[in-house]
């Protein structure tokens, strides 16, 4: 599948669990938040698995073990092995390994998560720049992080160590809501030392080649809720995916993507996995999905909407107006009363 400019969402005569071989989850803000599973996450994942459709979870929380992660989504009703948990860790871990000699050690900045992966990859996480590190990791931590490790990090990287990171993702959703995430911690370190990290997770390759190497998939789609990382990351990889609603990505923001943001197909949640996607219809004059048609509207810089029926039909509708308006660059169209009428 080569790379292309997306003008609408695209339509799926049969269920995404029926046409694609591998789901690809994300978790935070697709299969739960805050600990808690997201509704109709359970269930969903349930029916798939049991029409014949492989789960992967895929994180760029680096902080929590595949053992660890699997327990919790199981514990959530969500029967899952460590296998089919691959992390920023453990994308991280092989960068490195590729990088460094066999039983090398490496200065981790982080949490059990990235102890694990390098370990698994022959090599020896340490908690001193002056332990001799060969390498510093850097991933999320967690709240309670010690700002003297970020010290700790910034003393390596001034002696010439080489840096890297699971992930740039600035914030992660939590129970109370959206808190720094590894991104931030790694501004902290870029700030104070004027380096710039490798990074492994999520939009970059390193991740997808991991996940594609663990899982075997042959035809994945890519579940998410973030457009910078999780949709990117289908398009750099140059498979297709499914955006749902449930986490931190909204209606305007899905609006104004850029073509390397646009999903393959938009859904409320993970409900969209059991179902056929409705196709998009139409061209610059007017785009149907449901019982809705959207346009870029006379008056320069409007969207418009008309119709009645599914909310996300005409969020689908207004997507390819926006998207074909916007073609290459990032949509400047305000489609905020077209949105107020969806309810979204």
């Amino acid at each position: 599948m080569s790379q292309r400019v997306r003008t609408r969402p695209e339509g799926s005569g049969r269920a995404l669990s029926e046409a694609y071989d591998t789901a690809l989850l994300d978790l935070d803000g697709v299969v739960y938040a805050g600990g808690n599973a997201i509704a109709y996450a359970v269930e969903s994942l349930a029916t798939a698995r049991e029409g014949g459709m492989r789960l992967a979870y895929v994180t760029n929380n680096a902080l929590r073990t595949p053992d660890t992660v699997a327990e919790h989504l199981t514990e959530l009703g969500i029967p899952t092995g460590s296998s089919d948990v691959i992390t920023s860790a453990q994308a991280v871990a092989r960068l490195i390994a590729e990088q460094v000699p066999a039983g090398a050690r490496v200065l981790v900045i982080g949490g059990e998560g990235l102890r694990v992966a390098l370990r698994e990859r022959g090599l020896e996480p340490v908690e001193s720049a002056d332990d001799d590190p060969v390498a510093v990791v850097q991933g999320y931590g967690g709240p309670d992080l010690k700002w003297s490790r970020f010290a700790e990090a910034c003393y390596a990287i001034a002696r010439g160590v080489p840096w890297f990171a699971s992930n740039t993702d600035l914030t992660i959703p939590s129970a109370r809501g959206i808190a720094p995430g590894n991104g931030a911690a790694v501004e902290v370190v870029r700030i104070a030392t004027g380096a710039d990290p490798q990074v492994a997770g999520k939009p970059l390759p390193p991740m997808h080649r991991e996940t594609i190497l663990r899982t075997g998939a042959e035809r994945p789609l890519v579940v998410g809720d973030r457009l910078d990382t999780d949709i990117e990351g289908a398009f750099n990889g140059e498979v297709d995916s499914l955006l749902v609603l449930t986490g931190v990505t909204d209606g305007p923001q899905l609006l104004a993507a850029p073509p390397q943001h646009r999903p393959t197909y938009v859904d409320a949640d993970l409900r969209g996995l059991l179902t056929g996607q409705p196709e998009v219809t139409g061209d610059e004059e007017g785009f149907r999905c449901g019982g809705w048609t959207a346009k870029a509207g006379a008056k320069q810089g409007r969207l418009e909407l008309d119709g009645d029926g599914e909310a996300l039909d005409g969020l689908r509708a207004l997507c390819a107006a926006a998207w074909t308006s916007a073609g290459d660059g990032v949509c400047e169209l305000d489609g905020g009363k077209a949105l107020a009428r969806l309810g979204l």
